[in-house]
């Protein structure tokens, strides 16, 4: 167990006992990154901040059921990892967010730009056709940089069946970015005009 996570066990109990001060912690802590995880899976500046909320309220009301064997970023990711799926599901999967790619030349794995310079509609279609499972994994090893150790305790599955479904899956990408009209199947990408919500 790591220092951030010993001083989360010491929080925990006081925040259990009514010291909701002590949560504010907590959330100065996270917010920021699981904003930045929402926005990419949602795509949309103000559902992230209504899902991140979302992600907060659950966490506080769910806090007496942390297993503090697991690793409470783990488990606080997992939390948002439902709530947009569950936003998603809702909206029917009608937007997505831009994920950009290099070409699987040389077995190289998915990449994705995260800069907000590049917004692509071509690659907003194929997400569309990947399951939110799915879009989870590609966000979480692309974007939040995970390793698969971190996202099968966030996803609760084993670290190696996670590595094929990623291969998997960006392959997938790859395939429906390639036959979109307009799509590059080299993964090149083409600047297109800056979105009006964006992180800072």
């Amino acid at each position: 167990m790591d220092e951030i996570d010993l001083d989360l066990q010491q929080m925990i109990p006081d925040i259990l006992n009514g010291n909701t001060a002590r949560f504010e912690q907590i959330m100065q802590r996270y917010q920021r990154r699981i904003f930045s995880y929402c926005y990419h899976m949602l795509g949309q500046y103000t559902e992230a901040e209504d899902c991140t909320q979302e992600v907060f309220l659950k966490t506080f009301r769910k806090l007496d059921q942390y297993n503090p064997e697991r690793p409470f970023e783990a488990w606080l990711y997992a939390i948002a990892s439902n709530c947009c799926i569950d936003m998603i599901r809702k909206r029917r999967l009608s937007k997505y967010l831009p994920i950009l790619y290099r070409s699987d030349e040389h077995h190289r794995p998915v990449d994705q730009a995260i800069e907000d310079t590049y917004y692509n509609e071509h690659v907003l279609r194929a997400m569309s056709k990947l399951t939110p499972e799915e879009r989870s994994l590609l966000i979480l090893r692309c974007v939040e940089d995970k390793d698969y150790k971190e996202i099968a305790e966030i996803m609760q599955q084993n670290s190696s069946s996670l590595r094929k479904k990623f291969e998997r899956t960006a392959a997938k990408f790859r395939k429906y970015h390639a036959h979109i009209p307009g799509g590059r199947s080299d993964g090149s990408r083409q600047p297109q005009s800056r979105p009006q919500n964006h992180i800072s």
